[in-house]
This record gives C-alpha cells, sequence and structure tokens, in this order.
C-alpha cells in the first residue's frame, strides 16, 4: 500500500510559492495548483489599490502575451472600478488598456474549486481572474473562462502590491 502524499499547509505553500518565484523559469502547472489549494481566500475589498503583477512560465498559450503589450499589472480603485490592464505607454506612462482587455471589470465573490473567493470579472469578455492570499502584499492570481478548458490548463499569475 503507498501512503498518500500530505497535503501543503499555508505556511509550506507560501515558502514554495516564493522559492518558484525567485527560481525563474517553466513552472508545472501541477505544482502551482497544490500551492493554490493551501493558499487563503480573499474578500474584494481587501484587493482596493494599486499591484504589479508577474506570471508563472507553465508553457500556457497566453504566457509572454501580457509581456508583448507591456502589462504592468492592475489597479482595484473600488469593487465595481477595475483597470485589468495596465500597461506602460512608449514613453513609460501607465494606462489602463481597454483595447486589449475590452473595457475594464469589477470584482466579486465567486466559487472556484469549492470555494468562495475574490474573482475579477472582465467587462468585455468571458475572462475570470480568481485571487488567493499568499501573504499581506502578495496575491496568487488563476485566469480562467469560457475559453479555457473547465479543469484547465489555466494562466498562473502572481500581484504584489504597490507601495
Amino acid at each position: 500500500m503507498v501512503a498518500e502524499k500530505p497535503a501543503m499547509d499555508a505556511s509550506q505553500a507560501r515558502a514554495r510559492f516564493f522559492g518558484l518565484r525567485r527560481q525563474g523559469g517553466p513552472v508545472s502547472a501541477i505544482e502551482l495548483d497544490e500551492i493554490w489549494a493551501a493558499l487563503e481566500t480573499v474578500r474584494p475589498e481587501e484587493l482596493l489599490g494599486e499591484w504589479k503583477g508577474a506570471e508563472f512560465d507553465t508553457g500556457h498559450p497566453v504566457n509572454g502575451q501580457l509581456k508583448k503589450i507591456r502589462w504592468y499589472g492592475k489597479t482595484f480603485v473600488s469593487v465595481k472600478d477595475v483597470k485589468p490592464l495596465v500597461c506602460r505607454d512608449e514613453s513609460g506612462e501607465l494606462y489602463s488598456n481597454t483595447v486589449v482587455g475590452k473595457g475594464e471589470a469589477s470584482l466579486w465573490n465567486v466559487e472556484f474549486r469549492g470555494e468562495s473567493t475574490a474573482t475579477m470579472v472582465y467587462d468585455g469578455q468571458p475572462v475570470f481572474d480568481h485571487f488567493k492570499r499568499v501573504d499581506e502584499k502578495t496575491l496568487m492570481g488563476i485566469m480562467n473562462g469560457k475559453k479555457f478548458p473547465a479543469d484547465g490548463p489555466f494562466f498562473y499569475f502572481l500581484l504584489e502590491r504597490v507601495g
């Protein structure tokens, strides 16, 4: 009989998350799923403010696309006013890229993988960004939507609070 591997706790998940962040390079979506499962959910109101973003390279088709549009991060002005694709223009100034984003977004509590957590819903396209707390200044995100298979693969990213 093979012993089942124990689930990761939140402390182990945070340590592994930051380890993967530091190492860079390709990351297994399966490992990111294990980390996600151990992290705490977050409420929409806790996301308000400016966040700088980065992606995990899992080989997902979205990997590298945000770099092409000079994605900086997200700004949660209020739960009903979210700038999902804050990018840098040619002069380095930040702006909300409503063309690529097909509008902006709002925040809701949405059930994902059996848990209700803060989720950003795009205004103009069937895309959802689900969030969980890594620590007080870091969020893990999973993007899914109508164009993604129900069981993945998903696009994994992170947000770090600015200021």
